[in-house]
C-alpha cells in the first residue's frame, strides 16, 4: 500500500529528529499531528538549503515552496502537501512562516548580530515564530497566547546559544551580540580563531543566560492559560530546558571545554514534577494577560491580527475571543532545534 502524506511526514521525523519523536508523545495527537507536517516541511527547507547547490539557492527555493503553499497549489512533494491541508485545516497566517524562513536565510547569509535586541530579531525568527505557529494550532490567538509562546522560544534559542559558544565558534559562528564580546574584551575574530574559556566569556554567558530566564518567567506565567492536557508537556519542556543553562552555571558557564545537557534521569523528574497543578492560577494568567509581547516578535504578532480577521477559521474561535494559551517551540522541546544543529554540523561553504 503507497505510504500517505502523513506516514511521510511521520518517517522524516521519527529518522530525523529523536528529540521531536520523544516529545510528541507528551501532547495530545490534535496537536501532534499538524505539528509533525510543519517539522517535515522545516526538515525539506533545511535540506535544500544544506545540502543543495548553494545556501542562497535553497532559501529561494524554500520561499517558492512558501509561497505555492499559502496559494494552495504546494510542491508535489509529501511535507508540502501535508502542510498546505494544515494550513487551510487552522487558517494558518503567514507572518510566522515567513519569519522562521528569513532566519534561515540570516544563518545562510552568516550574519552576525551587534546588539541583545539584533539578537532576539535573530531568535524571534528561529523560534519565536515556531512558538506562535504552535499556539495556533493550539486554537490560542489571543495576544496574550502568542506573546507568552514567542517568550519562550526566544528564552529557548537565548539557552541554545549560550550553550554552543564553542561549538558555534568552531564552525565559524558568533552568535553573542558583538557589543557585549568587545565591552568584555574579547576580539571576536581571535575568539573564533582559537575559542576558549575564560572569566570573561563566562561572564557573558551568564548575562545571556539572565535574559533568558527573565522570558522563561514571563512564559511560566503564561502556562496556565493552556488547555489542561497540554500543560503539562509545556510547563516540562520549559523546566527542562531552563536546567540547560543551570547546568552551563554549575559549570562554570564555560560553553567551550563542555556541552552543557539534562540526563534523561532527571528529564523524566522534572516531567513528573510537570503534573502537579499549577500553583497562583488566577494571579499568573493577570500577570500574563498585562504583559507585552517582547519588541522582537511584535510584528508577528501584529500581523496575524491584521490577517485574521479576513481568515476567519470554521471551528476555532475568532482573535477576540480569548481562549488564552501559550506553547513552546516543539521542534525544541529537549534539545536545539534540529536542522539548527545539522546547519551547525555542516561543512564550511
Amino acid at each position: 500500500m503507497a505510504e500517505t502524506d502523513d506516514q511521510a511526514c511521520r518517517r522524516l521525523l521519527e529518522k530525523g529528529s529523536r528529540s521531536f519523536a520523544m516529545a510528541s508523545r507528551l501532547l495530545p495527537e490534535r496537536i501532534v499531528r499538524p505539528a509533525t507536517a510543519f517539522y517535515a516541511f522545516c526538515r525539506v527547507a533545511d535540506d535544500l538549503i544544506d545540502l543543495g547547490e548553494s545556501p542562497e539557492a535553497g532559501v529561494a527555493e524554500v520561499r517558492a515552496r512558501v509561497a505555492a503553499l499559502f496559494a494552495g497549489s504546494p510542491f508535489d512533494h509529501p511535507a508540502d502537501r501535508a502542510f498546505a491541508r494544515v494550513i487551510a485545516r487552522h487558517a494558518l497566517p503567514r507572518a510566522p512562516v515567513d519569519a522562521l524562513v528569513e532566519g534561515f536565510a540570516w544563518d545562510a547569509a552568516g550574519r552576525s548580530y551587534g546588539t541583545l535586541a539584533d539578537l532576539q530579531d535573530y531568535a524571534a525568527r528561529v523560534a519565536g515564530s515556531v512558538g506562535i505557529v504552535m499556539s495556533l494550532f493550539m486554537g490560542a490567538r489571543s495576544e496574550a497566547a502568542l506573546a507568552a509562546a514567542s517568550d519562550l522560544g526566544v528564552a529557548m534559542q537565548l539557552t541554545n546559544i549560550a550553550r554552543d559558544v564553542g561549538e558555534d565558534a568552531r564552525n565559524g559562528r558568533l552568535y553573542l551580540p558583538r557589543d557585549w564580546v568587545r565591552e568584555a574584551g574579547i576580539d571576536p575574530d581571535a575568539f573564533l580563531a582559537r575559542p576558549a574559556a575564560s572569566p570573561a566569556l563566562a561572564a557573558l554567558v551568564r548575562r545571556l543566560l539572565a535574559e533568558a530566564r527573565q522570558l522563561y518567567t514571563r512564559a511560566e506565567n503564561g502556562i496556565v492559560l493552556l488547555p489542561p492536557d497540554c500543560r503539562p508537556a509545556i510547563r516540562a519542556a520549559r523546566l527542562i530546558y531552563a536546567e540547560i543553562g543551570a547546568d552551563l552555571l554549575r559549570h562554570d558557564a564555560d560553553p567551550v571545554s563542555r556541552r552543557a545537557f539534562v540526563p534523561d534521569r532527571w528529564k523524566m523528574v522534572m516531567a513528573l514534577r510537570a503534573q502537579a497543578p499549577l500553583a497562583g492560577e488566577v494571579a499568573a494568567r493577570r500577570r500574563r494577560a498585562g504583559t507585552e509581547p517582547l519588541a522582537a516578535n511584535r510584528f508577528m504578532i501584529e500581523a496575524i491580527h491584521a490577517e485574521y480577521p479576513q481568515r476567519p477559521h470554521p471551528r476555532f474561535p475568532p482573535l477576540w475571543w480569548d481562549l488564552g494559551g501559550h506553547v513552546l517551540p516543539v521542534l525544541s522541546i529537549f534539545e536545539k532545534l534540529e536542522w539548527a544543529e545539522r546547519r551547525l554540523d555542516a561543512p564550511a561553504r
